[in-house]
C-alpha cells in the first residue's frame, strides 16, 4: 500500500513540520485506521508490532474528520 492510496483525515499540511513527517490519521481503502507518529518506548510491543506517540489534538481531529 501506499500513501497515496490512504485518506488523510489530519493536517493541512500548513503546520511548521515538513510535509509528510507531522503526527497524521489515515483511513485505508477497506476502513483501517493508519496511525503516523514518534516511536514510542512506553513498553515491548509483540514481535510485528510497533507503538507511536501522538498528539490528542491529531486524534480530536481525526474523529470529527469522520464525524465521530
Amino acid at each position: 500500500m501506499t500513501r497515496e492510496e490512504l485518506t488523510r483525515l489530519t493536517g493541512n499540511g500548513n503546520g511548521t513540520c515538513g510535509k509528510d513527517d507531522c503526527p497524521h490519521v489515515y483511513v485505508s481503502p477497506s476502513g483501517s485506521i493508519i496511525v503516523q507518529g514518534d516511536v514510542s518506548t512506553a513498553f515491548q510491543p509483540p514481535v510485528g508490532e510497533g507503538l507511536v506517540e501522538i498528539p490528542e489534538a491529531v486524534l480530536r481531529e481525526a474523529f470529527r474528520a469522520l464525524g465521530w
